[in-house]
């Protein structure tokens, strides 16, 4: 290591500067989930504007948004894993914003689902460089806790992109809406670029044969065909991730259909219920993970296996609930337990490869569970939705959601093959 090297590990190793760094990401991770999630509040003036189905606003909502998400997430990360991660991250969140300032433009659905797209492009490349990032400011007993301190982003973005969403969309209009959160993300960009900096690669890790040098995708596909517990994971998160994107998406609807709530009071009603819930679970998640993780490392996979399992009767119990009061207590459980895997997951993911592959595996891993999760998630719902609307009219959406609280068990299911497999492929 040079004489610069040990002198930023020196200043990167500052408590307070490595919490600057995080509260930073987790900043960015933020407007993620804001321009990701508030399509779903901003469903239900767009449908009747634009005079769209349910099956068109899942389109827009989930596959329009994947499609470049996804396809372009390995590359990008590829990239990071041998560039800068932190101007990376920098051009992904000016170009997602923009994108979904452009959105507020979009005059019919081949326009809005063309600026989702582009807003997937962007944000292709601000996640997988972060996760690496974060490995890389905190060592592995604090990984699980740092990466769900990270994921904090998930809640508070989609609680903020309901909230607000709602607020601007009942005060102005949709339009406006997504305008506002575009120019917001542009201009935290260049604050984020300026704070935050690229420390060095594998710095808490033992460095492999060869000096970790960046790897080829030839190379890390070659090291992930031979770890069946990331694979079950990533096939695991992408189940439950079919779930938990879908019921983001169309539980502020399904408040507007079955129990009369206006835009206003069911953006606040979900977006405390996301908050709140979200912020439990995934810090519980986290540190269940590195509580129990270190001596039993088959427990980052049994941990969010049971949290899966018992999501299941807590959300028949909160859509069949007629009480708003008691629909709101139930919901808040589910959505913790629906969160846990975040930390346990995300800090897996970073120790079954080398430091030089993270970022790269990271990426294989958000293909599979966003290709899965978010690119089918919100259009099954909204298709089994339109399937039942001719049964149960404006409660159609009750017993799709119902229906897709099978892809929990499923989930569980894969978590529980892969904890076998996660002590021998370990790092």
């Amino acid at each position: 290591m040079n004489a610069k090297s040990k002198s930023d590990d020196l200043e990167f190793d500052t408590p307070r500067y490595r919490l600057l760094v995080l509260a930073m990401l987790v900043l960015v991770y933020t407007f993620n989930f804001i321009d990701r999630q508030i399509v779903g509040i901003l469903a239900i003036p767009i449908k009747a504007d634009l005079g769209l189905t349910d099956t068109q606003l899942g389109l827009m909502g989930g596959l329009a948004f994947a499609l470049f998400y996804t396809a372009l997430g390995i590359p990008i990360a590829m990239l990071a894993d041998r560039r800068s991660r932190t101007t990376i991250m920098t051009v992904a969140l000016v170009m997602w914003s923009a994108m979904t300032a452009v959105c507020g433009f979009a005059q019919n659905f081949w326009q809005l689902f063309l600026a989702r797209l582009g807003v997937g492009v962007g944000e292709a490349g601000g996640v997988a460089p972060a996760y690496s990032l974060v490995a890389d400011y905190f060592p592995p007993r604090q990984r699980a806790r740092a990466l769900g301190v990270y994921s904090f982003g998930v809640p508070i973005g989609s609680a903020l992109g309901i909230y607000f969403g709602g607020f601007i969309a009942h005060h102005v209009d949709w339009r406006t809406a997504f305008m506002a959160v575009g120019i917001a993300g542009v201009v935290v960009a260049p604050f984020f670029k300026m704070l935050v900096r690229e420390p060095r690669r594998g710095r808490y890790d033992v460095q492999p044969a060869g000096g970790g040098r960046p790897a080829s995708f030839r190379e890390v596909m070659r090291v992930l065909a031979s770890k069946p517990a990331f694979w079950g994971i990533s096939f695991g998160a992408a189940a439950s991730s079919m779930m938990g994107y879908g019921l983001f998406f169309w539980l502020p609807s399904f408040f507007v259909r079955s129990h009369g709530m206006t835009l206003l009071d069911a953006s606040a009603y979900f977006g405390v219920i996301v908050l709140f819930g979200g912020i439990a679970g995934i810090w519980l998640g986290g540190w269940l993970a590195d509580r129990f993780g270190t001596a039993r490392r088959r427990m980052y996979a049994i941990i969010p296996a049971i949290a899966f399992v018992l999501t299941v009767p807590f959300y028949v119990g909160a859509v069949m609930s007629p009480s708003l009061a008691v629909a709101f207590v139930l919901f808040l459980m589910p959505t913790a337990l629906g969160l846990m895997w975040l930390g346990p997951v995300l800090s897996a993911i970073q120790h079954v490869v080398p430091p030089q592959m993270r970022a790269t595996a990271s990426a294989v891993f958000l293909f599979v569970n966003n290709l899965i999760g978010i690119g089918l998630g919100s259009v099954a719902l909204g298709a089994l939705s339109d399937l039942l609307s001719a049964r149960y009219g404006e409660d159609s959406l009750r017993y799709a959601i119902l229906a897709g609280t099978v892809f929990y068990v499923v989930a569980a299911i894969f978590f529980l093959l892969s904890a076998r497999r996660l002590e021998h492929d370990w790092e």
